[in-house]
């Protein structure tokens, strides 16, 4: 009888058992909010747990069941990850008829999508004999099976892994009040994250959405051109490119980001031509590794995310791995963060230069100065004046998810003093030194 099984081995190892039906919510939180969040749920146990094969029956087994039901043609989510993880659970539960049918389902909604194609492929093979792997066809090139079943497990793992209300990306400190929404990408889970600046209450991060996304051949960490590795950092949509002036490549459209911003460039990070983009017009998806760096979505949900981008003002975050706060902790960082960032506007008006200066790193770069090439400036400039006057509106806070402690602070400043009066759009990074926040870059935003 065992002979006559059909063992889907390279999804069991990730995707069977009961996890599938389960949607498990596993956060990362940081610090000391982890004993606030219980042992996290989805690392070795779980899959441990989903480790074991699962025995399913050939075309005779199927032959001998009552006919399948009848099944919707479509489905209510925008993604494809609700109706996968409908397949596999009738896969698991030996309804080969019921999993076909959801998966030509499926390919009725996107004709190009290579994964659905696969599976069918499978299950129609299953009914003539038994098959002993994932993409059993023959002549089934290998990398591209594994790209295929790659996709099948982070897609699978970011659907039943939302993150939980109460907790939001340490990243997300403060956005302004008309930055509408935040970008975070996740890059190990292969996943972009959408939240809404919840103004209402006090400007908190809440989450909308989530989708998968595609990230460098490489990985992430981009440190050249040409490594085809994605960028880790803060950084802003800077146009929007229309499916128009673009190659077939980008898909629907295109968003490009400012990589490398101020502190890649003072890290010696280079290259350029990062974007957020879609697909080609002949592919669904693209595997979890298969850009130059850019990073990729459906073409559908492109256009789901284009419709909340502001150029010039949305942030997109991209992380190795999104660490988590409750909003207590998330409140607390921000609150003295802003109180730091006070401290510097407070000094900066007490025409002391010195405790103003305090609050510059050692290592501070402008455009055209270092640190004391500044401190040289602020003190003759501060000797001839008799008051000062600091405004800072428009406030966004965004913690840098790199190895180092870094938040990226922009605000519309307005200077007013016995002698000038200037508005600037400014942004700074500060760098986390000694225990004590220090201001590394200054310049214009």
């Amino acid at each position: 009888m065992q002979g006559r099984k059909l063992i889907l081995l390279g999804l069991a190892a990730c995707l069977a058992g009961s996890a599938l039906a389960k949607q498990a919510k596993t956060q990362t939180p940081v610090g000391k909010t982890a004993s606030k969040a219980g042992k996290k749920t989805g690392s070795s146990a779980s899959l441990a747990k989903l480790a074991a094969p699962v025995a399913l029956a050939t075309a005779a087994k199927v032959a001998s069941t009552a006919p399948a039901k009848r099944l919707p043609v479509t489905v209510s989510d925008s993604g494809p990850e609700a109706q996968l993880a409908k397949i596999f659970k009738e896969i698991e539960g030996n309804r080969l008829g019921n999993a076909l049918q959801l998966t030509e389902s499926l390919l009725q909604q996107h004709p190009n999508y290579r994964l659905a194609h696969l599976i069918r492929g499978d299950l129609l093979l299953a009914r003539t004999q038994p098959i002993q792997t994932f993409g059993a066809l023959n002549g089934a090139p290998a990398d591209k099976v594994a790209d295929l079943r790659a996709e099948a497990v982070v897609r699978l793992k970011g659907y039943r892994e939302k993150p939980e209300a109460n907790f939001v990306p340490r990243y997300l400190l403060q956005m302004q009040a008309d930055q509408r929404y935040a970008i975070v990408v996740d890059t190990k889970r292969s996943r972009l994250y959408l939240y809404e600046n919840d103004v209402a209450n006090g400007g908190r991060p809440r989450f909308v959405a989530d989708y998968y996304i595609t990230q460098g051949k490489l990985g992430a960490e981009k440190l050249v051109e040409g490594d085809k590795k994605t960028p880790v950092g803060v950084y802003h949509v800077t146009a929007n490119l229309p499916r128009q002036k673009l190659a077939d490549l980008y898909g629907s459209g295109a968003f490009p980001i400012n990589y490398p911003n101020e502190w890649d460039k003072q890290q010696g990070r280079k290259g350029s031509g990062i974007w957020l983009h879609g697909t080609p017009s002949d592919t669904f998806a693209r595997p979890p590794r298969a850009s130059d760096g850019c990073v990729v979505l459906t073409n559908q949900d492109l256009d789901a995310v284009a419709k909340n981008l502001q150029v010039g003002l949305t942030p997109v975050i991209i992380s190795n791995s999104v660490e988590w706060l409750s909003l207590d902790d998330w409140a607390r960082e921000r609150n003295d963060l802003n109180k730091t960032i006070d401290a510097w506007r407070a000094d900066w008006e007490s025409r002391d230069t010195d405790r103003y200066l305090r609050h510059y790193s050692k290592r501070f770069k402008s455009a055209e100065q270092n640190f004391d090439q500044f401190a040289a400036q602020k003190k003759q400039v501060n000797a001839g004046k008799e008051w000062i006057k600091v405004k800072l509106d428009n406030l966004s806070v965004f913690r840098n998810p790199g190895k180092e402690e870094v938040v990226v602070v922009t605000f519309d400043q307005d200077y007013r003093s016995n002698n000038l009066n200037n508005q600037m759009k400014k942004r700074q990074y500060w760098l986390r030194e000694d225990g004590k926040w220090k201001i590394i870059y200054e310049g214009s935003a």
